[in-house]
C-alpha cells in the first residue's frame, strides 16, 4: 500500500514513502511502547541545537521501545537466519527538523543483541549503539523481554513482564497516542556534526492494550534521563514490516 505524507498540527497523519528505491528490509516484531513526560529544559542540552524539541502540551516525551527485529536485509540480498533476526531496545525522544522538515525521533540510545548490527549502524548510521545480551519471552499474552549492555557504553539494563490486552482502535491524529507511535523519520548526527534525516515506510501500527506487571531499567538514567515512577503511557503492537530508505544531509542552521 502507498501512502502519501500530509501534515497536520501534530506533525504526520500517515507514513511517506519517500521517492527512489529503498534500501533495506526489516520486520519489527513485538514492540512495547513505554512513554515518561519530562520538563522540556531537561531533555533540550541533550538534543543537538539543530533539531526543536516536539513537545506535547509543553512538555518532551521520552520513550523506551523494546522489540524484535526478523529478516534484516538489504534490498540486493534475501535474510539470513542468524545475522538478520535479533532483539533490539531504543531510547529517544521527539524533534522537528530545521527549515519545517518532517517531525521525527532522536535516538540517545539503541541496544542489539548482535555484534554486527550495532557495528554496522554506528560505522555506516552514525547511531548510538551498545551491544547487549537480551531475550524475549513469550507464554500467550505474558511477554517478558530483558537486556543487559555489555561490553562498551557503561552499565544498562532493562526488564519488563506485561500482559498484552485488546486490540485498540487505530490512533487518530491529534491524538497523544498518534503523537507518541507513528513517528517515520530519524534524525542523526553525521562526522562534522552534520545533521542527517533517515525515513522508514510501513503501515501504521496496529496496537493493542498492556497491562505492566514488572518493570526495573537503568536505560534513561544511563543517558541522563532517569526519573522515578511507573510510565505515563504504554501500548503494545505485534509489528509491522518496514521499507528503509539511505540517510540523506540536510540543512541545519549555523
Amino acid at each position: 500500500m502507498r501512502y502519501t505524507g500530509v501534515m497536520s498540527e501534530r506533525g504526520l497523519v500517515h507514513s511517506q514513502r519517500p521517492p527512489g528505491r529503498p534500501i533495506g528490509f526489516q520486520r519489527w516484531r513485538d514492540l512495547l511502547f513505554l512513554h515518561w513526560r519530562l520538563p522540556a529544559e531537561v531533555v533540550r542540552p541533550l538534543v543537538p541545537p539543530a533539531l526543536e524539541l516536539d513537545l506535547w502540551d509543553g512538555e518532551a516525551w521520552v520513550g523506551v521501545v523494546p522489540f524484535t527485529m526478523r529478516d534484516v536485509s538489504p534490498w540486493w540480498s534475501p535474510s539470513v537466519p542468524w545475522i538478520s533476526n535479533f532483539h533490539e531496545l531504543n531510547l529517544r525522544t521527539y524533534v522537528k527538523g530545521p527549515a519545517g522538515s518532517a517531525p521525527g525521533v532522536w535516538f540517545f540510545s539503541l541496544e542489539a543483541a548482535r555484534l554486527a548490527a550495532v557495528l554496522i549502524a554506528r560505522m555506516g548510521w552514525s547511531l548510538p549503539y551498545f551491544w547487549a545480551a537480551m531475550a524475549l519471552g513469550k507464554e500467550g499474552d505474558q511477554v517478558h523481554y530483558r537486556s543487559r549492555r555489555r561490553g562498551f557504553g557503561g552499565p544498562a539494563h532493562f526488564s519488563a513482564d506485561y500482559t498484552l490486552g485488546a486490540p485498540l482502535a487505530p490512533p487518530l491524529p491529534g491524538s497523544l497516542e498518534f503523537f507518541l507511535v507513528e513517528r517515520y523519520v530519524l534524525y542523526a548526527m553525521g562526522s562534522g556534526g552534520a545533521l542527517r534525516r533517515g525515513w522508514v515506510h510501513h503501515i501504521p501500527y496496529p496496537l493493542r492494550a498492556v497491562t505492566l506487571s514488572a518493570l526495573d531499567e537503568s536505560i534513561r538514567a544511563a543517558s541522563g534521563l532517569g526519573s522515578p515512577g511507573a510510565p505515563c503511557h504504554v501500548v503494545a503492537s505485534p509489528g509491522v514490516d518496514v521499507d528503509i530508505y539511505p540517510l540523506e544531509m540536510i540543512d541545519a542552521p549555523a
